[in-house]
Parts: structure tokens; C-alpha cells; sequence
């Protein structure tokens, strides 16, 4: 008999649950009984779509990946269970993993982070978007009166804003061409605006509409890439959040990219920043990944679930309409 059911991608826009049997539980593991998962619309759906180049298949093997890209392959990593078996300090206890969509599993009591009472299990499948969103914000050095702009409000942009806009001083507002994230914007307590105004923005003092001191990119377009450019100032750094697979985007890098000298950097929660890492375990930071997903304002993420049994058709129904959520659960 099986002891789980899992989902594997099994081509392109393509995928089933599968029967699984369980390794036995050692002495350091556990077993957990999954509650829910989330979806990552970002990484996850470009291997189901068959967009991971080939020289990257090492390097975006996800903790706990079964199978091998580009087919078949067991991917995802926000998962939410309960520990059904395992060392006395973590037994009946929430526990958030890096692990694939899998109904029960088993894998070292050393990869789980226990949740926080304080944040309920609908909240805590955030947890490794919230992760990503603090790497962002440690490789940007925002600064107490920073004027933001975030261009792309989706779930890793939104968090990013959010984080930013807690740092006394800031000015943050996000650009998205969706105009229903007009509302999560005022939700998060931002300004929003659909592009930039006409014109190069001036410096501050000139008193012309001023450009910003840094601004984050989390749209995966090269319009927003392109939009980002435009919002900067003197020396303005963009954090590149977006991660592209195989395609390719075509960007303008005339006009004010080099008299302004800007600072285009890459954003990749797989590594963290040098100034962190004599301090920062992975491990520590999930666990304030998750102890930050305390506030229920976060909350207005959470904009679409359905259950397990139909993950295969969850999935190709995202590909089609990837804006129709934001953070969108699995329930168990």
C-alpha cells in the first residue's frame, strides 16, 4: 500500500499525483503530515513549463527534489505539516520545510523550523517567500529615509515593500500594470501608480518629480526591468528579484544608465549576502522568515487555495491566468 500521494511534473504543462512509499523514519527524522503547500509562481512554474536552461539544472535542484529535470521531477518547496512522529520537542508540532507536494513525508527533524503559534498554518506557506523578500532587502542597504519604488506588486514584491515600508522614513511606492493591485497597495499602505511620469525623473532637491534612491524589480517582464531604469536616480541601485529561466528580454541601457551610473544587482535567496554570512544560517533565517509572517496584515497574500486532489489542473489553470491569484494554497 502507499503511504503518500505526491505531485510530479511530468512534461511540459503536465503533471499527475503519484502513489508514494515512505523511507523508514530514523532516530533524527521525522514524519509529517502536510496541512498545506503553496505554489511559487515564479520558479516552480518555470519547470513546469520546461523553462529552466540546462547548464541551471544543478543549481535550482530544490531541497528534497525527487526525479531529475527536465522530466519527471517532484519540485516545490512551501510546505506546511505536522509532525506526526519524531523527537520529543517537535512531535504534534507545525513545522514549515523546503519540501515538495506531497501529502506525507519523511526528512531530517534538522530541515523542519517550527512555526510560531502566533502565525496560523494559512499564513505560514509564506515563509519561504518572506525569505526571499529579506535577502532582497539585506542585498539592497535600503536606508532610514529612502525614497522605494517597487515595480511588480506581486507576493516576493509585496513582502519586499512591506519590509521596506517599516523602516522609519521611507517613501515607498509600487508600480504594477495590473490595476487591481491598486488596492493591495493602499492595504499595505503604499502609493501605487501604473507607469512612470513622462520625462527623466530629477534629484530631489530640484524640485521636478523626484527620482528614487533605490528600487526593487520583482515584475519577471523586461517592460518592468525597462520601467525600473526609468525610476532612478544619481548612482540608484535596482535589486533584481526576477529570475527569467531561458528567455530572453531585451533592455535599453542608452540615456541616463551610465550618466546616472546606476547599479543593476542580482537578488538570489539561494545565497546569503556576504555581510550576513559570518552571522546567518539558512536555518536562522527561515525561522525569522516565519516569525515575521506574524502580522495579520499579511493576510491580503492569501487570495486563492484548492484542495490536493487537484493540484494537476491548479497548476495548467495558473500557467494560463498566473495573475488570477496571488499566494495560491494547497489544502490537504
Amino acid at each position: 500500500m502507499a503511504d503518500a500521494a505526491a505531485f510530479w511534473i511530468t512534461g511540459p504543462t503536465e503533471g499527475s499525483l503519484r502513489e508514494e512509499r515512505l523511507p523508514p523514519c530514523g532516530h533524527d527524522d521525522l514524519l509529517v503530515q502536510t496541512l498545506r503547500s503553496a505554489i511559487s509562481k515564479g520558479t516552480e512554474l518555470l519547470v513546469y513549463t520546461n523553462r529552466v536552461p540546462s547548464g541551471q539544472y544543478q543549481l535550482m535542484a530544490c531541497p528534497h527534489m525527487d526525479g531529475a529535470f527536465p522530466f519527471p521531477v517532484k519540485y516545490g518547496y512551501c510546505n506546511v505539516g505536522r509532525v506526526e512522529r519524531g523527537p520529543r520537542s517537535l512531535a504534534g508540532r507545525r513545522v514549515f520545510s523546503l519540501f515538495p507536494h506531497q501529502s506525507r513525508f519523511v526528512l531530517p527533524a534538522a530541515d523542519a523550523v517550527p512555526i510560531p503559534d502566533d502565525v496560523p498554518t494559512e499564513r505560514a506557506v509564506m515563509a519561504a517567500s518572506m525569505e526571499t523578500a529579506i535577502n532582497a532587502t539585506w542585498d539592497s542597504g535600503v536606508k532610514v529615509g529612502d525614497r522605494v519604488a517597487v515595480v511588480g506588486l506581486g507576493v516576493i514584491g509585496g513582502l519586499v515593500a512591506y519590509l521596506v515600508n517599516a523602516i522609519p522614513g521611507t517613501e515607498v511606492t509600487a508600480f504594477d500594470v495590473n490595476p487591481d493591485r491598486r488596492s493591495l497597495a493602499g492595504r499595505l499602505g503604499l502609493g501605487f501608480a501604473h507607469q512612470p511620469p513622462a520625462g527623466a525623473l530629477q534629484p530631489a532637491e530640484s524640485g521636478e518629480v523626484a527620482a528614487y534612491d533605490l528600487v526593487f524589480h520583482a515584475s519577471a517582464s523586461g517592460a518592468g526591468l525597462q520601467t525600473a531604469l526609468a525610476l532612478c536616480g544619481v548612482e540608484t541601485r535596482i535589486i533584481e528579484l526576477s529570475w527569467y529561466g531561458d528567455r530572453e528580454i531585451s533592455l535599453g541601457l542608452g540615456g541616463v544608465f551610465h550618466s546616472r551610473r546606476l547599479q543593476l544587482v542580482s537578488s538570489q535567496v539561494g545565497r546569503i549576502p556576504a555581510a550576513q554570512q559570518s552571522r546567518w544560517t539558512h536555518h536562522r533565517r527561515l525561522a525569522l522568515a516565519l516569525a515575521l509572517l506574524c502580522d495579520p496584515l499579511l493576510d491580503c497574500f492569501l487570495s486563492g487555495q484548492s484542495p490536493f486532489a487537484q493540484l494537476p489542473e491548479t497548476m495548467a489553470r495558473l500557467v494560463a491566468d498566473p495573475d488570477r491569484t496571488l499566494c495560491h494554497a494547497i489544502v490537504y
